[in-house]
């Protein structure tokens, strides 16, 4: 027999050595397909290195000269915190939540997948889990968020590359500062404030426990839209803390008492000034593009934050006054609601209805003839009296109202939805929302800063900037422009021009133009002071033929206005051009800074989140007392009037204030304020436009689109008392100043009527400013008798008037 043992040991041995040379080949081959599958995927993956430069994406932050948050602007809120500055219970808490092997693992956390990976053979279902900090990191900063394994793969692979570069907390920083936390909160620091109203450093344990929770699920454990899961999530939280060593058993016990305290909070906006945020966040874009409202640009405006209140509420206080005078158009809505009808359900009617400007939504619980209750959204159920309703007289149209106030039973019903407001004391009072706009637009006249600005009465309810955008016609205030180039061109203050009627006929069309005084009335031969203070429009348009239409027209551009918006017609004398409340401030603090063109400017400066400067305004100021040393300096503004004339115009417009159309001025007792009133046709526009050496402040008002205000709305009446109420808080902090008279000027008697000079016996005698070789003799060569022009004169102007 053969002995079958050598033959058998030969095939094992020949097994033996297949399998080995198999198993090094299929091995080979995975090293080497393993290897090139890394080294392709690797090639693929980003640099690592951009974490040291990460740049976040954070809301451009806009602030007053004082440091007033006034709006943020993006997307995503987000307040980075430093690595130094992140609290040392607040990471524990996170690194509990989501990473407790953080500080010993590379990058990975083998256990965390491998159970990852169990759980995929068992359920065959993809589930989150195996994912340390450094992994999130990778994903958040360079990966997207689908689920796939080669995006896993990536993901370890980046991790193990953030791990052998960066310290664990430069990569917990990035973590916590990148990680999505709900409700637009991008890591701890906006989160904190979100929820909690807080910094970061002022957050107590369970608060952030309470953020911790957020991470895994920022809508399922949210503690605003689901606070109990939230809470158990948080308790979790709270005892890993423990059990991990982060808490002994006293404060675990103490945080776990805690009730649940988190709530939205707004943003933290500290001066309501929307139009001003708007204007700034048009600029950046447009300097910088649009990836500048995310790069955490600070933006640094001139404008005063106590200014600023001043200006909305004396915006809004003008609007409801002129609103009120014109009488009631009806309530909101009818609810439907019955006097027994609950809280809740009340509630819930209001919140369709919500705040505009000062004006809150309210219901009518009951009703009788001397008073109404009424539920406030989101305030106390109160008491309105009739007399917080008086002025409810039913519309009718702008110019009438019915002849006497309903009783509060006869003007509301139970369930209907009215508005009110506080009045100035602290009570509530029946209110609507103004048909009527309006604006204000305050400048330093020595440089140009804008200090205040409204553009109208909500912005959220209308973005139109009426300050920056509405082109109106100016009316009477463009005047002193025109009498600034008569007091250039040789007339005086006591140049006579006759206020007679005056008709010029279009030869092409036969249309005819009978220009009037608002009065209606012809007052004859009329000093230029008392022309300007009365507003005399006839006195205007003949002193206007007299110097020229281009002369004048070349002085309103000096004065800073667009060279299309004045138009080449006798009517300019009126101010039937336009002009922006902005471009009639620009040319109003010619006369409050000594005869300079300032530049209106915005920003004062803008900083990157790190506080590196990027831009600084420079502005060209003004400077009245600098000689001849301003000529070719770029430091200061250009002069467009003489010190002399510029002396006059101020005396005339103080006039204005003291005794003519802007007298109700006279009520903030300064002798330093002057000004010039402004209406329109029909009044379809208000106007006040006045300084003090101060401060310019223009206000309108008017309707978007032009319709008359109604009877006896002018400039004086409508206008004025907004600029009052501004100027009464603006100026508390400026000391009067006194007029400082320039060299060349005589101060001698005339008499009032003839303009002649006299001596101070004369019964007729008054004081006037003239400029020293512009002074009349005896028989006043500049009196002008315009009451007819000569058939060449009119003809003339005729093919310039239409």
């Amino acid at each position: 027999m053969t002995n079958p043992g050598p033959k058998k040991r030969s095939f094992l041995k020949n097994c033996l050595r297949f399998l080995t040379i198999a198993s090094i080949f299929f091995t080979t081959i995975a090293v080497t397909g393993t290897f090139l599958f890394y080294q392709r995927v690797a090639s693929d993956l980003p640099d690592i290195s951009q974490l040291r430069e990460v740049q976040l994406q954070v809301p451009l932050a806009v602030y007053s000269e004082d440091e007033q948050l006034i709006a943020q602007f993006g997307k995503k809120k987000r307040i980075p915190i430093s690595e130094n500055r992140i609290p040392k219970k607040l990471a524990e808490a996170f690194i509990s939540a989501e990473d407790h092997r953080f500080f010993s693992h590379p990058g990975i956390d083998y256990k965390g997948l491998i159970r990852a990976g169990i759980q995929l053979i068992r359920t065959g279902e993809k589930r989150q889990g195996g994912s340390t900090i450094t992994m999130q990191v990778a994903r958040n900063f360079f990966l997207s968020p689908e689920k796939t394994y080669l995006r896993k793969i990536k993901e370890i692979i980046l991790a193990l590359e953030i791990e052998s570069q960066l310290s664990k907390q430069e990569i917990l920083s990035l973590y916590l500062n990148k990680i999505y936390l709900g409700h637009r909160a991008y890591g701890i620091g906006a989160a904190a404030q979100i929820y909690y109203g807080k910094t970061v450093d002022q957050l107590t344990t369970e608060e952030g426990a309470m953020m911790a929770g957020l991470p895994k699920a920022p809508s399922r454990f949210n503690p605003v839209t689901n606070p109990e899961r939230a809470l158990k999530r948080r308790n979790y939280i709270l005892n890993r803390m423990h059990s991990l060593q982060y808490l002994d058993q006293k404060e675990l016990d103490q945080t776990l008492e805690q009730p649940v305290t988190a709530r939205i909070h707004s943003d933290s906006i500290e001066l309501h000034a929307p139009y001003i945020a708007e204007l700034v966040r048009q600029k950046m874009v447009e300097k910088f593009g649009p990836d500048s409202l995310t790069s955490g640009y600070k933006v640094y405006t001139t404008v005063k934050s106590d200014l600023q209140i001043a200006a909305r509420s004396a915006l809004r206080r003008a609007l409801h006054e002129y609103d009120e005078r014109h009488g009631f158009r009806g309530i909101e809505a009818q609810s439907g609601l019955v006097e027994t009808a609950s809280e809740n359900d009340i509630m819930e009617r209001l919140k369709g209805f919500g705040k505009v400007g000062d004006t809150l939504p309210a219901l009518v619980r009951e009703v009788n003839k001397d008073s109404i209750d009424l539920r406030v959204l989101g305030k106390e159920r109160t008491h309105l009296t009739k007399d917080k309703m008086t002025w409810a007289r039913k519309y009718i149209n702008q110019n009438e109202r019915e002849a006497s106030a309903r009783s509060p039973n006869q003007l509301l019903s139970v369930g209907d939805i009215i508005r009110v407001r506080k009045g100035r004391t602290g009570n509530w009072r029946l209110a609507q929302i103004p048909e009527v706009s309006g604006a204000l637009v305050s400048l330093n006249p020595t440089d140009g800063a804008m200090v205040a600005l409204v553009g109208g009465y909500d912005f959220y309810r209308s973005k139109y900037n009426r300050a920056t955008q509405a082109k109106r016609q100016p009316g009477s205030g463009f005047k002193p422009i025109l009498f600034t180039k008569a007091l250039e061109e040789g007339f005086t203050l006591s140049t006579v021009i006759n206020d007679a009627p005056i008709v010029y006929m279009n030869p092409w069309t036969e249309e005819e133009w009978r220009p009037q005084n608002y009065s209606g009335k012809y007052y004859g031969p009329t000093r230029l002071r008392i022309a300007l203070r009365k507003s005399r429009n006839l006195v205007s348009i003949r002193l206007l033929r007299q110097i020229g239409i281009e002369k004048v027209a070349q002085t309103a551009i000096s004065f800073g206005l667009p060279t299309d918006q004045i138009p080449r017609t006798l009517s300019m004398a009126l101010g039937s051009g336009s002009a922006t409340p902005l471009q009639m401030a620009r040319a109003y603090t010619v006369f409050a800074n000594g005869g300079f063109l300032i530049e209106p400017y915005l920003v004062s400066r803008i900083e990157t989140l790190g506080g590196e400067l990027v831009e600084e305004a420079f502005p060209r100021i003004a400077c009245p007392h600098c000689g001849d040393s301003l000529s070719g300096n770029n430091m200061f503004a250009p002069r467009v009037v003489s010190p002399r004339v510029n002396y006059l115009m101020t005396s005339l417009l103080q006039d204005v204030v003291r005794r003519g159309t802007g007298v109700r001025a006279n009520r903030l007792g300064r002798k330093d304020i002057a000004g010039k009133t402004g209406t329109t046709n029909e009044q379809r526009d208000a106007w006040f436009n006045g300084f003090s050496p101060a401060l310019t402040a223009i206000t309108w008002l008017g309707f978007d689109s032009p319709k008359p205000l109604g009877k006896g709305e002018t400039g004086s009446r409508a206008a004025l008392p907004m600029w009052i109420y501004y100027m009464e808080k603006a100026l508390k902090g400026f000391p009067e100043e006194k007029s400082q008279v320039p060299k060349g000027i005589e101060t001698l008697y005339i008499n009032q009527s003839s303009g002649f000079l006299t001596s101070a016996s004369d019964p007729e005698a008054v004081q006037e400013l003239f400029r020293e070789g512009f002074v009349p003799g005896q028989r006043n060569s500049e009196t002008v008798d315009t009451n007819r022009l000569s058939d060449e004169t009119e003809n003339d102007q005729l093919e310039s008037l239409f």
